[in-house]
């Protein structure tokens, strides 16, 4: 495998590449093999579910080369990426596959000087490197094997240098020495490998000290976030970079850094800073690592939908950048505490909190009500500001952290160490800023639940709450909201009883995914029943209701089904406006779609006409009535996705209804749109 991996990097002339297998219960990519990249680079995406914003989890569900060019389509394609990483690269990803089979995905890096376009010989060096890439994991499924890292990716070592006889060797190294200022290099990691007495000179250290040692670790100076940042820009956009830098007291170094696949060159020079060369601020504490886990929390929070997604998304980012074990998001609600999200701490100690009244005797409160920020490097320090404290949860330092919203307090997230932990000041205000993303995203995710349960109450009200009783017909219903927007739509149905053996059934879908969307919905349902109960044929039905939609003009457009069983006779009379064609499925298990007339879609035209089809439906037979959600999925042919419903119901248990509308609903894919279904059989 891994020699595969190298070879499909050196085929494609990349400079790097990253593999990934996709989990098959879990529904998300793991990556496994790291080349040419160094592996903290990729911390922010071992793991990627395939609804994820990325290109990798595109090109795996839509089985299809995403290739971005450099970074600004990156930039306008997918910005969090493009916020962690923010530098000049182009990137291919593409499915692995083993004949049918998905196995994962393959991301390759190259030089922000490449063409804009994938070169013919790339494209084929690609595909043939993936479907290689993806035999390998199929066998090595088949054997067994685990596929899925346990810790860490592996990391595939850099390409071999050439290596010189011991009198080139001699001669480089003169030659280095009679250059002016200083020289070292810097592995793919960002460790010093090699230094020149003259550039240990300059920077202030011992030869032995720095070999091993990464320069932002062994020379304090160095621990500001320019230095790592042009280090990560060298190696991820393989481009020289420079920065100038102070060190104390008053010594400016330049250094050029010179990339390739093995590592980074350095040039060091002193210079004279009144010569116009930029002063470099000092800075605080954490270094460019952590700016780059908070931009990507930042990227992260601007797609949290709901309040659990603020609090995983901010779990999953915070704690392993801060070097924090456990975490806590609370709001003050009516006097009492609300903890809305934990992780770390055992659901026994947060229960306890939830909903208590609130008082100065409870940790943190006051950060609650004045948006100050609140930290204890030690036990002694918190329960000197809260005496009635019990020191329960085994932590030794704590943060207590304003969620700022709108200029206004509106909860705390609280941040909890095992170890002690100091706070210095530049960390604080990393911290207070790091927390008011997380208010923000807070504020947006309440808003959003309490409009999404405002408009599922909206449609709950809008649908049949339960079905008529019909004896001689079993039914069975379902209804699935929509995966995107607020997850609603405008999908019905509807079960009406006429006479003693006479039943109407209707499904229909409004277009849109909104309140407007579900509003008409309530008006079309009424009006179909409206008409139904007079005893209207199916084609008056239809165009009774399409007169009031377009009187009422609501600028939207409506298809709509309307069928009309006959028990005593077991026959069934169907118009359609603009909607799927029905499935029956006939007692001998024999499936076929229905062609019922087509007609225009309920909205378009005041005097439209629907004509009918009439078909015997005897006992034993299934009537499947369905919304497009079922059946349409981007990049999929309608026609073959039909036919598939088709086998699903004709291979189906038709004595349990439910069981088979469950199993339809199964088949269908992730829902962009919502579904409705309505299964008819008379006995």
């Amino acid at each position: 495998m891994d020699a595969a991996m190298a070879a499909v990097v050196r085929e494609t002339g990349a400079f790097g590449g990253l593999l990934y297998v996709l989990s098959p219960g879990d529904n998300a990519l793991w990556l496994v093999i790291v080349a040419g990249t160094p592996p903290e680079f990729t911390a922010p995406w071992r793991r990627i579910t395939l609804s994820d914003p990325m290109p990798v989890a595109d090109a795996v569900r839509e089985r299809r080369l995403v290739w971005i060019s450099g970074q600004e389509e990156m930039a306008r394609r997918y910005p969090r990426p493009a916020l962690v990483l923010p530098y000049d690269f182009a990137l291919s990803a593409a499915p692995v596959t083993s004949g049918a089979a998905l196995q994962g995905g393959l991301v390759l890096l190259w030089p922000g000087a490449h063409p804009p376009q994938l070169s013919p010989h790339e494209r084929g060096a690609i595909e043939t490197g993936c479907h290689h890439l993806g035999d390998l994991l199929r066998q090595a499924s088949d054997r067994g094997d685990p596929l899925l890292p346990s810790g860490r990716p592996r990391t595939l070592p850099p390409p071999a240098g050439r290596i010189p006889s011991p009198a080139e060797a001699a001669a480089v190294t003169a030659f280095i020495d009679r250059l002016p200022g200083g020289s070292c290099a810097l592995d793919t990691e960002g460790r010093i490998t090699f230094i020149t007495p003259a550039a240990a000179e300059l920077v202030g250290a011992d030869q032995a000290d720095l070999v091993g040692a990464l320069p932002w670790e062994a020379l304090p100076w160095m621990d500001v976030p320019q230095v790592e940042d042009r280090y990560r820009a060298a190696m991820v956009s393989r481009r020289p970079q420079a920065f100038t830098v102070l060190r104390p007291p008053d010594a400016w170094l330049s250094f050029e850094l010179y990339p390739d696949p093995s590592g980074i060159s350095v040039r060091i020079i002193g210079t004279d800073p009144s010569g116009g060369v930029p002063a470099s601020p000092a800075a605080g504490p954490s270094r460019a690592v952590l700016l780059y886990h908070l931009m990507h929390l930042a990227a992260t929070l601007t797609e949290a939908v709901g309040v659990r997604d603020v609090v995983e998304q901010s779990a999953d980012q915070l704690l392993p950048a801060l070097g924090a074990q456990a975490m806590v998001l609370m709001t003050a609600e009516g006097g009492r505490l609300k903890i809305h999200g934990h992780r770390g701490y055992h659901a026994d100690i947060v229960d306890r909190f939830d909903s208590i009244p609130l008082s100065s005797d409870i940790p943190g409160s006051e950060v609650l009500t004045t948006g100050v920020p609140d930290f204890f490097a030690t036990f002694a320090e918190l329960r000197r500001a809260y005496p009635s404290t019990v020191h329960e949860d085994g932590m030794a330092s704590w943060a207590f952290l304003p969620l700022i919203a709108s200029g206004r307090p509106i909860g705390s997230l609280l941040l909890a160490y095992s170890r002690s932990h100091a706070f210095p000041p530049g960390e604080r205000a990393v911290l207070t800023s790091l927390a008011g993303l997380v208010g923000q995203a807070l504020d947006r995710a309440r808003l959003y639940d309490a409009k999404h349960h405002l408009v599922h109450r909206l449609q709950s009200a809008l649908l049949p709450h339960t079905l008529p009783h019909v004896p001689g017909l079993k039914v069975a219903a379902r209804y699935l909201p929509a995966a995107r927007g607020l997850g609603i739509g405008g999908d019905f149905y509807d079960l009406i009883r006429l006479d003693e053996r006479t039943v109407g059934a209707t499904i229909g879908d409004v277009q849109g995914h909104n309140v407007d969307a579900a509003a008409l919905m309530g008006q079309v349902r009424t009006a179909v029943h409206a008409h139904a109960t007079v005893g209207a044929s199916p084609e008056d039905v239809l165009a009774g209701t399409n007169r009031l939609l377009t009187d009422l003009d609501p600028g939207l457009f409506t298809s709509c089904l309307y069928v009309r069983l006959d028990l005593a006779t077991h026959r069934v009379c169907l118009a359609t406006a603009g909607h799927p064609p029905p499935l029956l499925r006939h007692a001998d298990g024999r499936t076929e779609l229905l062609p019922v007339p087509p007609g225009l879609l309920l909205g378009i035209e005041t005097d439209t006409r629907y004509p009918a089809l009439e078909v015997p439906l005897p006992p034993g037979c299934v009537l499947a009535l369905y919304t497009d959600g079922l059946v349409e999925a981007p990049g999929a042919d309608i026609d073959d996705a039909t036919a598939a419903l088709a086998g699903l119901l004709e291979h189906a248990d038709p004595t349990d209804l439910g069981a088979m509308a469950d199993l339809l609903i199964r088949h269908a894919p992730t829902p962009g749109d919502d579904i409705a279904l309505l299964l008819l059989s008379p006995q």
